[in-house]
């Protein structure tokens, strides 16, 4: 994962929309932005963006990453990461295949995993479909056992034994 912006962060800032700051538009960038004042339109980026404890976005926002702190209204889709912090108050619809969400967070919305986590709940899927339809209804599907390892490689039978081999 990228660096979520943090104050101890060594990385650059490309450009700071201020406190107090209002803006209305387009914004189009690339390395790391941060936003602490008030912006209404549209993001696109494929890197950091970072959403200041004081700033207010309006917007649809398309990027790899993104750190909340402030308020969002809208979209917000991201290729790698979004991180909720405690101060995030965020009434949008997000889709990422990572999401972190500190405690005090507030989200009003709709969040879908995207990517990889899509996959896996497909392949999951299909695991549960084939059990059932075997009548064998075993506990363990080759994606879900903790070690990567399917059920009968851990020593677990498909006949219903839910408990490993001694």
């Amino acid at each position: 994962m990228r660096d979520l912006g943090q104050t101890n962060s060594t990385a650059a800032l490309n450009a700071l929309l201020g406190a107090g700051s209002v803006f209305e538009g387009k914004l189009h960038f690339e390395g790391q932005v941060r936003i602490d004042g008030t912006f209404t339109g549209e993001i696109t980026t494929t890197d950091l963006l970072i959403i200041g404890e004081g700033a207010k976005v309006s917007a649809t926002i398309n990027c790899g990453s993104v750190e909340i702190k402030g308020d969002i209204n809208g979209n917000v889709n991201a290729s790698d990461s979004i991180v909720l912090r405690a101060t995030a108050r965020v009434q949008a619809d997000i889709y990422a295949p990572s999401l972190v969400m500190d405690k005090g967070a507030v989200f009003e919305g709709n969040s879908r995993m995207t990517g990889g986590a899509r996959a896996m709940a497909t392949v999951a899927s299909t695991d549960r479909r084939e059990r059932n339809k075997k009548g064998k209804g075993f506990a363990y599907g080759r994606e879900l056992v903790p070690s990567g390892r399917s059920a009968n490689e851990n020593g677990h039978s498909e006949e219903g034994d839910e408990h490993p081999a001694e």
